[in-house]
């Protein structure tokens, strides 16, 4: 999957996020977006993930060589973020079995193995709902990390994580990581990143 961001801006009202930021995401690599709470990382990921237009600027997606439209990246597309709310009502198994329908897990993974890789087998019957802000947090990323997908999009990824928990995260993004597989990483914490080989700071856009 590839990324081709030209001259993107966004802006609020008549206040401008940042300005004129143009970037190549290569498939195989993963990229670091850095800066300040509230410098614009998450609009720039959410545009990025095509949920949100930009003001100036566009961004081209392609995937083998073939042009992607917008409308069609979410299939492609495992994107976590604390924001992002989950159907707390599901147990854990209904939720899993509701969300591989539609994103399926990568090869030779099943809802059961990804339960065990989350360590959250003991609550598998349990609503989402009953749930720590931490188990939720978890849920999430498992099920980015390990969705058959060529781009992900990860925000805050440690966020309602505790030590061990951010161990998890280090452990289980290195291992999800592939040579096609295109990672952009939006944080101000370095634990969160240090496997990204680039680095965007937003503020140099500003």
């Amino acid at each position: 999957m590839y990324l081709n961001a030209q001259g993107l801006g966004r802006r609020y009202g008549r206040q401008w996020i940042f300005r004129q930021l143009s970037y190549n995401f290569r498939p195989g690599t993963a990229t670091a977006i850095l800066g300040p709470n509230g410098a614009g990382k998450s609009t720039l990921l959410s545009i990025l993930a095509g949920q949100l237009l930009p003001t100036e600027g566009q961004v081209a997606y392609s995937l083998a060589g073939q042009p992607v439209a917008a409308t069609e990246v979410p299939r492609h597309l495992a994107y976590c973020a604390p924001y992002l709310e989950l159907p707390e009502d599901f147990t854990l198994l209904e939720l899993l079995a509701f969300h591989t329908r539609l994103k399926p897990l990568r090869p030779g993974l099943t809802v059961a193995g990804l339960v065990d890789i989350m360590y959250l087998h003991k609550a598998r019957h349990q609503a989402v709902r009953t749930f720590s802000s931490g188990m939720k947090q978890r849920l999430k990323l498992g099920m980015a990390l390990y969705a058959a997908a060529p781009l992900l999009l990860l925000d805050e990824p440690t966020t309602n994580l505790d030590a061990q928990g951010a161990a998890w995260y280090q452990e289980h993004v290195a291992q999800v990581r592939d040579a096609g597989r295109l990672v952009v990483v939006s944080s101000n914490v370095p634990a969160e990143y240090s496997f990204c080989e680039a680095q965007i700071r937003i503020t140099d856009f500003q």
